[in-house]
């Protein structure tokens, strides 16, 4: 329990940071990178390869600067550079934004320079073009991120097919990339969206007795996996979906999958996996087809959250999630605060997401998943190349370092399994009222050490997540009745 006990808790208030945000980057020039004047040009051998490993590294950071999760770019390269400037020596090129970068990084003598930020917009064509000038044009031989799911199977079959790159994944919540594309230079230090929902069909069955369910959720890779950890969850326990609804990512009118969903009254619950700006749009919809929200009836994934409640109101309260890269709730513990704090001092502000992009305390993004994934990838550079004296002359080296590691970080320990993808404790959540009246997240069970196998329902053999799969069946998984509550921040066992 002392790993357990390195949690907390923190009131995620997603606004209109979710919104659509594009600015600060563009997609083919160096410029658009966001980094200092003397930062834009580092030039690669001209083979179209990264160049040696010997050589130090030269690090890109793949962000997403548009599409639905473009919010969230601020966040991510904030996560990387926290990592470099707490561990890594690094000065933060602008006291006020993330996005310029930073200098002077150096683990065991060899300098980390960063010579890019890519903007993707949550497709793999545009991912694949922003991976390509980082590695190919700007010399880039590791690289952190992506973000998106779709975006992640695009990189690791990319780093797959460049073994002289290293690839630390940032934030991208698909299955495939690790447990099907198996790329041997491509570790990932967070769940993935399946991971996220481990325990919450059983919650929802046997503590609230939701026999039915409907599931709504983006049509597209990350929307699957989360998806089919919930299904895979609530039938596993007995429970039963009903309904499988797919918009697809980006979607502005829902009407007509609302209308697919069955009624409340036909239903015991209705999850959600719809994320960026639809997560809003589509529950408006509902409310304008179905009726006022019954947040007990409700459920969802990350992308549940008190900010919600500020555009549909308090009806939200009573609605479960699932977990994410950080644990929400009220569990505060020194190490967390250590990291929140750390964050306050290497910025001034940062316009985030969470703050609706516009300025605000950097702990306020550090405490999201975003960040937090892209942060961890960092620590995991760093504690790697310490582990190899700053040697990366051996590629083989240094990646069974990087394997081999077990991240002590603020929100619990984590280690890979033999994928290269992260084990991980799961924290599931609700959104209640306060004693103000104001809808906030408070921690509910803790599930530890879950991996991407979901207790044997995921292999390599096994179809990747979709509309049909997987199907809904009964099958004992380790944690059915074994979660941990959390009653007033702190977990009992």
């Amino acid at each position: 329990m002392s790993r357990l006990k390195r949690r907390t808790a923190l009131a995620l208030s997603m606004t209109a940071g979710l919104a659509l945000v594009a600015a600060g980057c563009g997609g083919g020039d160096d410029e658009s990178a966001g980094l200092p004047a003397d930062q834009e040009t580092v030039a690669g051998d001209g083979t179209g390869s990264p160049p040696a490993g010997g050589d130090g590294v030269r690090l890109g950071i793949l962000g997403q600067c548009e599409g639905p999760f473009g919010g969230f770019h601020e966040d991510v390269v904030g996560g990387a550079t926290l990592a470099m400037t707490q561990f890594a020596g690094a000065t933060p090129g602008s006291s006020t934004t993330a996005l310029d970068g930073f200098t002077g990084a150096e683990v065991a003598g060899t300098p980390i320079e960063l010579v890019g930020i890519g903007c993707g917009d949550d497709t793999a064509d545009r991912i694949l073009q922003e991976v390509r000038r980082l590695v190919e044009q700007l010399g880039a031989n590791v690289i952190i991120g992506p973000l998106s799911g779709d975006e992640g199977i695009a990189i690791a079959e990319y780093a797959k097919a460049n073994p002289e790159l290293t690839v630390l994944a940032g934030i991208s919540g698909s299955q495939e990339q690790t447990l099907q594309v198996q790329a041997p230079n491509y570790f990932r230090f967070y769940g993935d969206g399946a991971i996220w929902n481990a325990g919450l069909g059983d919650l929802l069955h046997n503590q609230e007795g939701w026999d039915t369910v409907a599931v709504i959720a983006d049509d597209y890779s990350f929307g699957h996996t989360s998806a089919a950890g919930f299904i895979a969850d609530f039938c596993a326990v007995g429970g039963e979906v009903t309904s499988r609804v797919f918009p697809p990512l980006g979607t502005t009118d829902y009407s007509s999958y609302i209308a697919q969903l069955p009624n409340p009254d036909e239903v015991d619950g209705y999850f959600w996996a719809v994320g960026g700006t639809g997560t809003q749009a589509s529950l408006e919809a509902f409310v304008n087809a179905k009726g006022d929200l019954t947040g007990d009836q409700h459920a969802g994934n990350l992308f549940f959250n008190p900010g919600l409640a500020q555009a549909l109101g308090p009806d939200i309260a009573g609605a479960y999630v699932g977990g994410f890269a950080t644990l929400p709730g009220d569990v505060q513990t020194p190490e967390i605060e250590n990291y929140l704090a750390a964050a306050d001092e290497t910025w001034e502000t940062i316009p985030g997401a969470l703050s609706g992009n516009e300025p605000a305390p950097p702990s306020v993004a550090a405490a999201f998943g975003f960040f937090y994934g892209y942060y961890t990838a960092g620590v995991a550079l760093v504690e790697a190349l310490d582990a190899v004296g700053g040697d990366m002359s051996d590629l083989d080296a240094f990646h069974e370092a990087i394997s081999g590691l077990t991240l002590d970080l603020p929100y619990g320990d984590i280690s890979l399994d033999e994928n290269r993808s992260g084990v991980v404790d799961v924290g599931l959540s609700r959104l209640v009222l306060d004693e103000s009246g104001e809808v906030v997240q408070e921690t509910v069970a803790i599930v530890p050490g879950v991996d991407q196998t979901f207790g044997g329902t995921f292999s390599p053999d096994t179809p990747s997540p979709g509309r049909d799969f997987p199907a809904c069946e009964e099958r004992d998984l380790p944690w059915e009745g074994n979660a941990i509550p959390v009653v007033d921040g702190v977990p009992q066992s």
